[in-house]
């Protein structure tokens, strides 16, 4: 009941940063990184209305303006994390707490998790409060390689459609190792499924009436999952598949080019291998830079993957790939320059290149005239470990640092005889 209490107060709490009319905002004086790798030093941003009015050295303070003095301190876009399950998971290892996947065969693609979103999880402002301020929200897959539709949300407000930048933004869905397993334990029978799963929808594209009048054979996919694919099929909606293995990423390379498919691949441990055909198919990459422990599935794993990617000419984004770490989302970029991304290609792997992937470039992921002013103020360099988030805004709005685990804190820094002797130690 207190979890609850205190889920419910953040969710409140964030129900009143909604933007206001005529509101202007202005941030002054700090080093400016716009995430498309430009620098301002000494800059000043307007917001008006809940978006960007202004940025320069040049800018003049509008009178009346709500003024955030950043000197000495770094100004970035709001972190985009590009693949998360926050909003529907709250305890991993509690069943009754994650909405993020179906075991319903016959509710796959079709399967939303935007139906699922938890708008005052405890989890959004603890997340919040490490500058991310966007995630791509995606589902598992659990009855087939294909998981369903996610969604980019952003980190504020009271109801889930209020939190809804796009969806659905992508269809997810798996070919490695799980996907093997989820077809008869071999790579062979997942990409044979998953041309199967492909065909079928293109034709109940072309023929809605020939299915409709059952003048079809019984295809593969239920009627919902069908018309979730028919998107996919046709290019206009992304499929984002996990995949780690180097002859896995090609096999999902010769999908795409045979099906026409708009590809994101996410993992990709041994992308570097393959990562000049990847940058042929202009073929983006969510991944875990991190990610170096060697397995069945990615012998290959180095650190160096996601800059000898970017040197190969793929355009890369970071992910946590969970719902309770997204805040280290710098931390993972941090690590990335220290094994050779250069910085500014760090940072737009957490802004602008996210942005772009998910096709929501002209709102956010950068500082720039006319996009949401989705901004951070760091107390420094934002990919040290030291440094904190001292103010996020979201849509202009200045989002409250309260969450959880500063509550905690305050509860228990100090220790009385007043308490139960529980929480005594």
């Amino acid at each position: 009941m207190k979890i609850l209490t205190m889920a419910l107060a953040c969710g409140m709490t964030a129900a009143l940063t909604l933007p206001l009319a005529g509101q202007t905002v202005a941030i002054t004086g700090g080093r400016v990184l716009t995430g498309t790798g430009t620098t301002l030093d000494n800059a000043t941003i307007v917001v008006r209305d809940g978006r960007i009015a202004a940025v320069g050295t040049g800018v003049t303070v509008p009178a009346g303006a709500t003024v955030f003095d950043a000197r000495g301190k770094v100004v970035t876009p709001g972190l985009i994390n590009s693949y998360t399950t926050i909003g529907v998971v709250e305890i991993e290892a509690v069943n009754e707490t994650s909405d993020a996947a179906s075991s319903n065969d016959r509710i796959t693609a079709a399967f939303d998790v935007v139906y699922g979103l938890n708008p005052v999880s405890t989890l959004i402002p603890i997340e919040r409060d490490g500058g991310v301020t966007s995630a791509v929200v995606a589902p598992g897959a659990r009855a087939s390689i294909i998981g369903g539709k996610g969604a980019l949300i952003h980190l504020s407000g009271s109801r889930a459609d209020s939190m809804i930048d796009r969806a659905p933004v992508a269809m997810f869905g798996v070919l490695d190792e799980s996907a093997a397993e989820r077809t008869g334990g071999a790579r062979g029978t997942a990409v044979l499924r998953l041309r199967e799963l492909l065909e079928d929808v293109r034709d109940y594209a072309a023929n809605p009436a020939a299915y409709e009048n059952r003048d079809r054979r019984d295809l593969s996919l239920s009627r919902l999952d069908l018309e979730a694919m028919v998107p996919v099929v046709q290019g206009k909606l992304p499929l984002v598949l996990v995949v780690e293995r180097a002859p896995d990423i090609l096999n999902a390379l010769a999908l795409a080019r045979e099906f026409k498919l708009h590809l994101v691949i996410a993992g990709a441990a041994e992308g570097w291998m393959v990562g000049d055909a990847l940058a042929a198919a202009k073929v983006p990459v969510i991944m875990n830079p991190l990610t170096d422990i060697p397995g069945y599935d990615n012998l290959a794993a180095t650190l160096q993957n996601a800059a000898r990617l970017r040197k190969a000419g793929v355009v890369i984004a970071f992910a946590t790939f969970d719902a309770h770490n997204a805040r280290n989302l710098r931390f993972l970029a941090g690590n990335a320059v220290a094994n050779g991304l250069p910085y500014d290609a760090a940072i737009e792997a957490i802004t602008a290149a996210p942005a772009r992937i998910w096709g929501a470039d002209a709102n956010i992921g950068a500082v720039a005239v006319g996009r949401e002013a989705n901004l951070v103020i760091w107390s420094g360099d934002p990919l040290e470990l030291m440094t904190r988030a001292e103010r996020v805004f979201i849509h202009g709005q200045d989002m409250p640092p309260d969450n959880r685990q500063r509550q905690l804190l305050a509860r228990y820094r100090t220790l009385s005889d007043s308490l139960p002797p529980q929480y005594r130690h």
